[in-house]
């Protein structure tokens, strides 16, 4: 039987560089091109704004069952270590949120701040079990390098960074795609840049030999759609956004 081989995306970069707008775009325009697939978007950023984008309401995250399964644990109960991680496998799909198009879940935000390595330890664990189940996971993962340090990513298939026209935003991504090389099994690896004031920045853009799969403008109706709280199933198709993301996947090559 031959083994299940989902596409996994997962979208990186600085924070503030349009990162979860274009995983959004990326989840609707996988929904649209593949409707007889199985599509998963995953919030792993702890700034919960993808739910937003595609227009979910997140009733339980995968750190609320973490939680869950750790109270169990420390309650005393007797479950042995295998009874309690099938009962966490098993609230993993209590907490998908199913759409007519696609499946969602959200990392959440622990309650503790500083570290999250012990929720990123989870959600390494998470796609692996969910991997099973779809044919495209979206991964809009944490602002930076964190998540591609720890791991968590290290079996996505196609490594998607995003940057703005700023010096701090290039130099995050190539310091993710250095990191990625030693320690991501990636198949594709390409960069999208962003919210540009003008196209003929690209000319002037440093990408250290990451493939340039798209340019997008500044787009004006998408930051009224974000101040909005709108989601991106409503933007024009004409929109700087989906026109540049499908321009992107087209570059790659059986995606869309």
């Amino acid at each position: 039987m031959e083994k299940h081989s989902p596409k996994i995306l997962a979208v990186a970069g600085k924070g503030g560089v349009g990162k979860t707008s274009v995983a959004a775009t990326l989840v609707r325009l996988l929904t649209e091109a593949h409707p007889d697939q199985r599509i998963l978007a995953i919030d792993a950023d702890p700034a919960v704004g993808l739910s937003t984008a595609l227009g979910i309401e997140v009733r339980t995250t995968i750190d609320d069952i973490r939680k869950a399964v750790v109270s169990t644990a420390q309650s005393g109960d007797t479950k042995s270590a295998l009874e309690l991680l099938g009962e966490a496998r098993y609230r993993i799909f209590d907490a998908l949120t199913e759409t007519d198009g696609f499946s969602f879940i959200a990392i959440g935000r622990p309650e503790t701040a500083g570290c999250y390595c012990k929720i990123n330890s989870y959600l390494k664990e998470v796609i692996g079990i969910l991997a099973e189940h779809f044919d495209y996971i979206v991964i809009d993962g944490e602002a930076g390098i964190e998540q591609i340090n720890r791991r968590v990513m290290e079996k996505v298939t196609h490594l998607l960074l995003i940057t703005d026209s700023s010096k701090k935003g290039i130099q995050v991504v190539r310091t993710i795609k250095k990191v990625a090389d030693e320690l991501v099994l990636y198949e594709r690896a390409g960069l999208i840049a962003n919210r540009l004031p003008s196209l003929d920045i690209q000319a002037h853009l440093d990408t250290g030999g990451i493939p340039l799969l798209a340019c997008i403008p500044a787009d004006t109706s998408l930051a009224e759609f974000d101040l909005k709280g709108e989601n991106v199933f409503y933007l024009p198709k004409q929109s700087a956004i989906v026109q540049g993301v499908m321009e992107a996947m087209n570059q790659w090559g059986g995606i869309l």
